[in-house]
């Protein structure tokens, strides 16, 4: 049990961090400081540690969750399958789906977008087209850190 606080709280703190970053900080940091050019470079870089903190509290769920699934037994042909545990084990798999494609997202962000972004802004390309897929994979990452806590807490209180 005190793996699976463990494991809500990490969610919990990465889609609140999601959503703190995303819907208060950068929003306030562009009213704040006016102007795009100062604002766009430190908001880059609230999104890259943000995608490194997802990184970190990805793998740390994947973990647990791993270890959840392998308390699990899978049942050898011709033996009969707990229709309860099969629901368990499929759960946590899906879970960890989740996980992972938020991790995916934030990678693609990182390494992908991110650079686009930037070679945009200093070759006058297709900033708006960059910053929209940005914000896709933002919301994406948001939904999934979003429906691995609502998931977690589920079973937290079954």
């Amino acid at each position: 049990m005190p793996m699976q606080r463990l494991a809500v709280f990490l969610a919990a703190l990465w889609w609140g961090g999601i959503s703190a970053l995303s819907f208060v900080a950068v929003p306030t940091l562009f009213a704040s400081l006016g102007s795009p050019a100062v604002a766009g470079p430190v908001a880059a870089k609230l999104f890259s540690l943000q995608c490194w903190a997802g990184l970190g509290l990805g793998l740390a769920l994947l973990l647990i969750l791993r270890r959840q699934r392998s308390l699990g037994h899978f049942p050898l042909v011709g033996e009969p399958v707990d229709p309860e545990q099969l629901r368990t084990m499929q759960r946590v798999l899906t879970t960890m789906g989740f996980v992972l494609a938020a991790m995916l997202l934030a990678l693609l962000q990182e390494f992908g977008v991110a650079q686009k972004i930037v070679s945009a802004r200093a070759t006058g390309g297709n900033l708006r087209l960059w910053h929209s897929v940005g914000s896709v994979m933002v919301l994406g990452q948001w939904l999934c850190a979003g429906a691995v806590l609502w998931r977690l807490a589920v079973r937290t209180e079954a």
